[in-house]
């Protein structure tokens, strides 16, 4: 959800501002001949700089988890910084129908660009089609649409990179423990994504042959079934060297049947980038020992993408005259030694 920093990467890590995604631009004037830039080095970017106006509606599901709260606060603020943009924000619901409803009245508003984050993509993605079909350019974020079509550009997380990531941190830290035993908290098992985590962790270990995975539950990304899972693995395995979480937000819970087992024998490693999680990492008194990121700031740079979008401008830092059609952010590990660098993109 290794390598503990990719700061150099272009849309790489949470610890990257959205705003690197849309750098300052050199005037859209035309240069004089002796003055030509080389093919390439002329497409207009987004800036700062107020410009066209642009409005933008942003639909996501219910904020019920604190990394979905997070990513209405992250475009809100986004917004915020551009004079130019109005965001059209709808309350945000997990039925699929009343989404789409609220999609719809933003088509009928006729906004500029559409920021979408489906409760369910599959279900949702007639109604991007419906937008795209309207002349509403889509922004598809995190959970995708089955169709192409029904988007312009796709940005979100790397799941099974969080779950590569998390493996491969947990590896080499047993690498030299003979027969190492680790188990798994995963989140809710009909989700794509959970499949996806698990695959990614799975596929990590097969690189650490003394490294055996011994127990799996699911839990539901809440604090009490992070509890109870985390609380029947305890009883289930008198010993182990790791536990992945899939998240910190379920990982509150399972800390918490942790301290109360009175286990301290192995480590911890926790999914998505809560700012509790960091505070525990930069603690470091608990068995807690990294976090692998599925940051929030995926929308702020939603709202970036969707103001270049309305604006008919570019990336900063790319050469080319759109925005790309997809953008797969990094999943870095958080660990005591780098959490200073990432506490500020943590969330509550």
């Amino acid at each position: 959800m290794p390598e503990t920093s990719r700061r150099g990467l272009l849309f790489g890590t949470a610890a990257v501002s959205a705003g690197a995604l849309l750098t300052a631009c050199t005037s859209n004037e035309p240069k004089a001949a002796k003055d030509t830039a080389p093919a390439g080095d002329t497409a207009p970017a987004a800036d700062d700089k107020p410009g066209t106006p642009v409005t933008i509606g942003f639909a996501g599901p219910q904020a019920d988890h604190g990394w979905l709260n997070a990513i209405n606060e992250n475009a809100k603020r986004r917004a915020g910084k551009y004079s130019e943009v109005t965001l059209e924000i709808t309350e945000g619901s997990n039925d699929t129908a009343t989404q789409i409803g609220q999609i719809q009245t933003l088509i009928n508003k006729k906004v500029d660009v559409l920021v979408i984050l489906p409760a369910d993509g599959k279900a949702l993605t007639q109604v991007g089609l419906q937008a795209m079909k309207a002349g509403i350019p889509v922004i598809n974020l995190d959970r995708v649409f089955a169709s192409p079509q029904a988007y312009r550009c796709w940005i979100g997380g790397d799941n099974y990179g969080m779950g590569l990531n998390a493996g491969r941190y947990i590896g080499e830290q047993l690498k030299d423990r003979p027969n190492a035993k680790v188990v798994e908290l995963a989140g809710l098992d009909n989700l794509e994504l959970t499949k996806q985590r698990s695959q990614g962790f799975d596929d990590a270990l097969k690189n650490y042959p003394n490294i055996r995975k011994v127990a799996r539950q699911a839990a539901d990304f809440t604090v009490e079934s992070g509890q109870a899972k985390m609380a029947q693995l305890l009883q289930a395995q008198q010993q182990f060297d790791a536990v992945w979480n899939h998240d910190d937000d379920q990982g509150v819970g399972a800390l918490r049947a942790i301290q109360q087992a009175g286990r301290d024998d192995f480590l911890m490693v926790g999914g998505a980038g809560a700012k509790a999680a960091m505070d525990a990492i930069k603690a470091d008194n608990s068995v807690l020992k990294a976090t692998v990121l599925y940051p929030p700031t995926m929308a702020a740079s939603a709202i970036d993408l969707a103001r270049a979008l309305g604006q008919k401008k570019g990336v900063g830092g790319m050469s080319e005259l759109e925005i790309p059609a997809s953008i797969t952010l990094y999943s870095a590990v958080v660990t005591k030694e780098n959490v200073d660098e990432y506490l500020p993109t943590g969330f509550s």
